[in-house]
């Protein structure tokens, strides 16, 4: 198992740089990690960076707390594929699945998906703001609208992946076609191995040196 082709390297804060986002490309080249992460207005920084790399680039939209309307979503995420993202981690409309208004959560994932019917789309539930029957149900309306992953998390809720939410979002995946990223607090080797024995085919974190190197020492936030 190569540790380092399941991990999002990833850098999310709002203070981050036009340097650290070149940083955060370096590292990933260093490691061979699976991909960057990185809000949307770095996407074509990051590609320009990772050209004549197999790293993909990973774009977040409607982050961190997935209320923008529809149509904000699918102008970023048009834009983010426009400046070469290859994947695009959408924020799920939290608000309107805890008003029960599931036509309306289903329509704004199918719309982002609808424009970009080839690449990859994670659906992030938040999971620490749902009790398990909403992440059951989050679950299946983002497998039903599309989502090619399930993540636990934006790593800006009052909590991140837990084994427990993983194993309630894994229930809901009967086919196998979609796959879990969990991400939020996974900052070692053996919390990666836990979720990767579980059946987690990615993991988002800042901490993705650490996981692989085996050194806990970074202790970024994500």
């Amino acid at each position: 198992m190569k540790l380092n082709k399941y991990i999002d390297h990833t850098l999310l804060k709002a203070t981050a740089t036009k340097n650290d986002i070149i940083q955060l490309c370096e590292e990933a080249k260093a490691h061979h990690f699976f991909s960057v992460c990185v809000n949307s207005c770095f996407v074509s920084l990051a590609k320009e960076q990772l050209k004549n790399t197999d790293i993909k680039v990973c774009s977040v939209i409607g982050f961190p707390l997935g209320a923008m309307s529809t149509k904000a979503k699918v102008e970023e995420t048009k834009q983010a594929l426009k400046d070469g993202a290859d994947e695009i981690d959408m924020v799920l409309n939290i608000g309107l699945l805890k008003t029960k208004d599931f036509v309306a959560v289903c329509k704004d994932i199918e719309a982002v998906k609808k424009t970009m019917p080839n690449q990859t789309l994670k659906v992030i539930l938040e999971t620490c703001y749902l009790d398990d029957l909403e992440i059951i149900k989050a679950s299946e309306l983002a497998i039903n609208s599309g989502a090619d992953f399930i993540k636990t998390s934006t790593g800006f809720g009052s909590g991140g992946a837990t084994i427990n939410h993983v194993k309630l979002m894994k229930s809901v995946i009967a086919s196998g076609k979609t796959k879990i990223k969990a991400s939020g607090g996974i900052r070692n080797t053996k919390t990666a191995l836990d979720y990767i024995n579980i059946g987690v085919e990615r993991i988002g974190t800042s901490n993705g040196i650490a996981i692989v190197t085996g050194d806990s020492s970074e202790g970024n936030n994500y």
